[in-house]
């Protein structure tokens, strides 16, 4: 496995179960960042992408939204140390323009610590919408033809990949979404074309390394055939 990415659900829902306020949810999911992290760096997995904020995330009341801005900065800020350490490199697919300029701050400041790192790329998609990550590469490439750059005959997926926030990485192999919910909520819409998906009844607070073990074991047992026959295809590698 190249790529594996994770929507992480069920935070609130978490807390609520618990008698906790949200923001508490929030911030025992932050732990389990750190966990399943840490797990798929182990397992020498070199891209995790975490669906981290949506761009229909600033629906949420007021005061969650902030709490979610000051988690954010914190982690940043707290893990970095870690992330050095294990050689994971920090990477941001969606944007920061629209985030509080302290919080912005502090993702960018992990970032350009960690960008050395060569052990594992890890993505926040932060203020991402699969849609949006879509309309921007439709208006990169479609700039591109209106000033010459580009002939309309060229464009094909590899190169319209390349103008998506994901260029350069593997497409995901495999999608985990926690908490039962069987949905893709607007996330890596292109991407996930061929992607393996998994959908397990557990809060993401309450995940664990074995739960990432075992997902990886589901994935293996899987047939990826790619329109082609079993008997034309090799083990997922």
């Amino acid at each position: 496995m190249q790529h594996l990415a994770i929507i992480m659900d069920g935070n609130g829902r978490w807390a609520e179960e618990q008698g906790f306020s949200r923001i508490d949810g929030h911030r025992r999911g932050a732990v389990a960042v750190r966990l399943i992290t840490t797990r798929v760096r182990e397992l020498g997995i070199p891209y995790l992408t975490l669906f981290s904020f949506s761009t229909e995330n600033w629906r949420r009341p007021d005061g969650e939204v902030a709490g979610l801005m000051d988690l954010l900065c914190t982690y940043c800020d707290e893990e970095t140390p870690t992330l050095l350490e294990q050689g994971i490199r920090l990477n941001v697919i969606g944007g920061l323009r629209r985030f509080p300029q302290s919080t912005a701050a502090a993702v960018e400041r992990a970032i350009k610590a960690t960008a050395h790192c060569a052990g594992m790329t890890l993505n926040l998609a932060l203020d991402y919408g699969g849609r949006d990550d879509i309309l921007r590469a439709v208006r990169a490439v479609a700039s591109r033809v209106k000033e010459g750059q580009l002939e309309i005959q060229d464009i094909d997926e590899a190169l319209f990949g390349s103008f998506l926030s994901t260029a350069g990485m593997p497409d995901p192999d495999l999608l985990l979404r926690t908490s039962g919910e069987q949905r893709l909520s607007n996330f890596l819409l292109w991407q996930l074309s061929y992607s393996e998906l998994l959908f397990i009844d557990r809060w993401w607070p309450d995940m664990t390394a074995s739960d990432i073990d075992d997902a990886v074991g589901v994935y293996i047992g899987r047939k990826r055939r790619f329109g082609c026959t079993a008997q034309q295809m090799t083990p997922n590698p």
